[in-house]
């Protein structure tokens, strides 16, 4: 991890990676699953990986095993990444209304 020289820097450094505001998406309004999360999103299982643990080690993702047969591996966000979460909508109102050609209508979190 580098330096940092502002809150701003830092916030984008724990973000940064294509699929890490997604995952905080898909995590915004429930546990989930890896390979739920691998289906919602649509990313390999590679990259999933690698984004969640380094979401884990900055302390917005929870990983949380059960000790039951087949063990079951749940995600979550913890009290950082909701306020993460909670963080980012301005930016996506933002973004939704100055660049709507870009913007892409997105299903609530629990849609099919």
């Amino acid at each position: 991890m580098r330096p940092t020289h502002c809150g701003l820097d830092a916030a984008i450094e724990v973000i940064s990676g294509k699929w890490k505001v997604v995952i905080l998406w898909a995590l915004s309004d429930s546990h989930r699953r890896f390979g739920e999360l691998r289906r919602l999103i649509g990313v390999s299982e590679k990259v999933l990986f690698q984004h969640l643990r380094e979401l884990e080690a900055d302390g917005i993702v929870r990983r949380e095993a059960s000790e039951d047969l087949p063990m079951r591996v749940e995600y979550s966000l913890t009290d950082r990444g909701q306020a993460l979460n909670h963080a980012l909508k301005p930016l996506g109102a933002w973004g939704r209304e100055y660049l709507p050609d870009r913007a892409v209508p997105v299903p609530a979190p629990g849609d099919s």
